[in-house]
């Protein structure tokens, strides 16, 4: 790749995001009837009036709009990141046991388990919001749901978090994130993002016992969740971390691998830099070689048979992309960057709706949409496809600062 290309790779990036990812959320999200953001939006923008509003939707929305109002300087993003901190204290936080529920109707709330992978994005969202802001209430959220889960949600015989906690925190009897998911009581899922979560609190609010918790869980993920001879990680775990299942999610493999060294960076630890830098490699070599269709594109599952589920969803499109830059950097290798502008250049031809904006939730194997799949859920949202295009702006433009075009890095 010439400078020339990466060039043409940083623009394309920096086009999608203002004038198709952007513009669709700031004009679609607003829910005219019963107030702020809706719950639900085909495919083709057909709103959902009834239908509930999760806790997962509204705390990537906090991020996101606070994330870009800081990296755009956009007045709109900040007042939308605003509007989404207000709806999370309003509707959703409990007022008597601390956290928020995981999903709330027009008469209140609805579901009122405290998910660990929910609390995880709370904090998360709540940090970038507090970034962006210094507001000191939303610290303080952030703050006393991080105290919660280390007193009702951390497991101090095995280690790590339980997977749900009812409304009060006590332990829930069925352990289980969402209907597609395995009944379990520990996730890979819910560690991934509170090692997410703790890195972004942690780097606002720098405290040793927030840092502890950080580092313990890069240790959970290279001894308990990493399998170190294939480089995939584990997905469901009984509470002794024995594996439930060999299944493969390559997407969560290749966030994965950017997350875990963004929360060693973040740590600052000298010892613990190289170590995750090397793993962190070797989970994207393992993605490069196992995970990609013929066309360049992320496979979505391998299943216990090795049999691989064709099937393209967009939020692993946009992670492998950051997380080939992020494998590229460390490494100097060329063929991380080419893996990197090849997916993205299937994003542009396949992944982006030209008809109604934004991305298609998921593509068969032959790149067909599916266009059954709504715009807006509880699970479809601009977290992963604008965080994505704002670290692969910041990386490319580090790529060519760095000249590593010329040799010197690049081999």
């Amino acid at each position: 790749m010439n400078e020339a290309t990466i060039r043409q790779f940083l623009k394309q990036v920096e086009k999608e995001l203002n004038g198709n990812i952007l513009p669709f959320w700031l004009t679609h999200l607003r829910d005219g009837k019963n107030g702020g953001f809706v719950g639900w939006m085909s495919n083709d923008l057909v709103v959902d009036e009834k239908a509930p509003k999760g806790l997962i939707l509204h705390t990537r929305l906090l991020w996101t709009f606070s994330a870009l109002a800081r990296f755009l300087g956009d007045s709109r993003c900040e007042a939308m990141a605003h509007d989404a901190f207000e709806v999370l204290r309003r509707d959703f936080w409990d007022e008597r046991y601390g956290g928020a529920y995981w999903q709330v109707g027009a008469e209140g709330p609805l579901q009122v388990q405290k998910k660990t992978y929910g609390q995880a994005f709370l904090i998360y969202g709540l940090a970038e919001y507090y970034r962006l802001t210094q507001t000191s209430k939303a610290l303080a959220m952030a703050m006393e749901v991080f105290e919660r889960l280390e007193k009702q949600a951390l497991d101090q015989e095995y280690e790590g978090y339980w997977e749900v906690m009812e409304r009060d925190w006590t332990l829930a009897a069925k352990q289980q994130l969402s209907e597609g998911d395995l009944v379990a009581p520990k996730s890979m899922n819910a560690h991934l993002h509170l090692l997410e979560a703790f890195t972004e609190l942690y780097s606002v609010r720098p405290v040793g016992k927030v840092g502890r918790r950080l580092e313990e869980l890069l240790e959970i993920f290279q001894r308990f969740i990493l399998d170190g001879q294939t480089h995939h990680f584990g997905l469901f775990f009984e509470r002794d971390w024995k594996w439930l299942t060999r299944r493969v999610s390559f997407g969560h493999d290749i966030e994965g691998s950017w997350l875990l060294y963004r929360a060693a960076q973040v740590l600052g630890e000298e010892k613990r830099g190289p170590q995750t830098a090397s793993v962190s490699l070797e989970i994207a070599e393992a993605v490069l070689r196992e995970g990609l269709d013929a066309d360049g594109s992320v496979l979505y599952e391998r299943d216990e048979k090795g049999r691989t589920n064709a099937e393209k969803h967009f939020w692993c499109q946009a992670e492998a992309v950051v997380g080939f830059l992020n494998a590229c950097q460390l490494s100097g290798r060329q063929e991380y960057l080419e893996a990197a502008w090849r997916l993205w250049r299937f994003i542009e031809d396949y992944q982006i709706d030209r008809t109604y904006g934004e991305w298609f939730w998921k593509l068969d194997a032959r790149r067909k949409p599916d266009l059954s799949m709504p715009k807006v859920s509880e699970w479809k949202c601009p977290y992963h496809n604008s965080r994505a295009c704002m670290e692969t702006i910041q990386r490319l433009e580090m790529i060519l600062k760095e000249r590593v075009l010329n040799g010197q890095t690049v081999r």
